[in-house]
């Protein structure tokens, strides 16, 4: 099964993606994992990227196509896969289409995961990360630590991410409007969309994610 997950910053598509690839037994291909895995092993493709990186620069479009299609060939994949955070907008949609023609195959459903935008400022603003290595990540609603500004892990420090404001998130937002949104109407006109509410217990969302994969196939 090949699965293309959508949804704004802070629908949870990480977790998401991790469950159901499990649950269908296929890769979770994700563009942050794609990136690290490059640059860790300095391709061509990887330092290419890099170079733009260090600059402050956006990574071309071309180069992160380069590194989903070499994800997408090895053995691995070869039975399906799940991307996450790829394609980003329309140019890299028509990319994937392209190459999936080049190989025989199709996509086999677009999962959009949709949340109110106001819980997902709610999800991102209030979240909540340790200073020390451990990683523990608060929420001042949905986790809140036991004593406020400090891990109950390890006791560190706990600090809010610059990225993490409202008013950082609602940018984010703005851009995830103008070009992620775009590749749902497109897929849409090719009847493979569904959409996800994505409210709820985690369990209840892959389920619901499962359930419209079912009904598609």
């Amino acid at each position: 099964m090949r699965i293309v997950l959508v949804g704004p910053p802070g629908a949870g598509k990480g977790t998401q993606a991790h469950l159901l690839a499990k649950t269908l037994s296929i890769p979770h291909i994700s563009t942050g994992d794609l990136f690290r895995a490059n640059i860790g092993q300095g391709t061509p493709l990887g330092l290419e990227a890099k170079g733009f990186m260090d600059a402050g620069r956006l990574v071309p479009d071309e180069v992160t196509i380069g590194m989903a299609k070499d994800r997408m060939l090895q053995p691995d994949a070869v039975n399906g896969f799940l991307l996450d955070g790829f394609p980003r907008n329309l140019g890299q949609a028509k990319a994937l289409d392209e190459f999936l023609a080049e190989q025989g195959i199709e996509l086999d459903g677009v999962l959009d995961l949709e949340v109110p935008e106001d819980e997902v400022v709610k999800r991102i603003a209030g979240r909540r990360l340790c200073r020390n290595d451990g990683g523990h990540v608060f929420h001042v609603d949905y986790n809140p630590p036991k004593a406020e500004g400090v891990c109950d892990e390890c006791g560190g420090e706990l600090y809010q991410r610059s990225d993490d404001t409202e008013e950082k998130v609602r940018t984010r937002l703005e851009v995830y409007h103008t070009e992620t949104e775009p590749i749902i109407d497109y897929y849409a006109q090719q009847g493979l969309v569904a959409t996800i509410p994505a409210l709820g217990k985690v369990d209840e969302v892959t389920q619901r994610a499962i359930e419209a994969l079912k009904q598609d196939n």
